[in-house]
């Protein structure tokens, strides 16, 4: 999970309260929300092709690909070499994007097309509030929170590699509503705490340079908030049952 490899790294280096970087987050917000308009698009480019024979193979690439990417993008990012990071998280966000859509199409088949958009609504509003509570956090509260959600996230992949490991030999259990409404839950909770961290370690682990850097973590942040929403909803509608 990359995101939480680059939200923890954030956490880290964010221990000290002094600011280093105080208009990383101003500078980083329109790259964050260009990064989901191109997600969007990509969705929309995978739900479209969907039907042909050509989806699966290329779905496998973009996986693949995209986990490459991340990692040679966020360090031309850290380098604060914008000219050439910029394009390399614009087909980063095309790609997650189409990787992404086989998700909202499963959630448009069990819970409706309105699934999708009450998951990007709750996502927005609480990038929302988010902006406003986490600039605002004191550094015992922003630094206590981002304990909180580092160890969440070590939690949230120890349960998800547990799904993974024990879907293969008992299903019914691992895949059934139950497991996956634990998961989509905690995931949900955890990524509104991370949410709301960013604005607060943001500042303090990023320099001004390095705001594609900093865009690029909350971007991970949102879009895993919009994919854990989008799995809860599923699963409340009967979608997480293995029959």
């Amino acid at each position: 999970m990359p995101a939480s490899s680059n939200f923890q790294q954030a956490i880290r280096d964010a221990q000290s309260s002094a600011l280093v970087g105080p208009n990383v987050v101003n500078k980083a917000l329109p790259y964050v929300g260009g990064g989901m308009v191109l997600t969007s698009v990509g969705v929309i480019g995978g739900l479209s092709m969907m039907a042909t024979p050509m989806f699966m193979p290329l779905f496998w690439v973009a996986v693949i690909g995209n986990l490459i990417l991340f990692f040679v993008a966020q360090n031309v990012a850290m380098k604060g070499n914008n000219a050439t990071a910029l394009p390399l998280l614009a087909v980063y966000s095309l790609i997650t994007g189409f990787t992404l859509s086989g998700l909202v199409a499963l959630a448009g088949a069990v819970a409706g097309v309105g699934a999708v958009g009450t998951a990007a609504l709750a996502t927005g509003i609480t990038f929302v509030i988010a902006s406003i509570v986490g600039r605002r956090m004191s550094d015992s509260v922003g630094q206590a929170l981002s304990g909180v959600v580092g160890l969440g996230l070590i939690g949230l992949i120890l349960a998800m590699v547990v799904q993974f490991i024990g879907g293969i030999f008992a299903p019914a259990m691992f895949h059934g509503t139950s497991f996956e409404l634990m998961i989509a839950g905690f995931g949900t909770v955890l990524f509104v705490g991370a949410a709301f961290v960013d604005f607060y370690t943001m500042p303090r682990a990023y320099r001004d340079e390095q705001y594609l850097a900093g865009a690029l973590s909350m971007y991970l942040t949102y879009i895993n908030l919009f994919i854990f929403i989008l799995r809860l909803i599923i699963v409340l509608n009967g979608g997480g049952r293995r029959d």
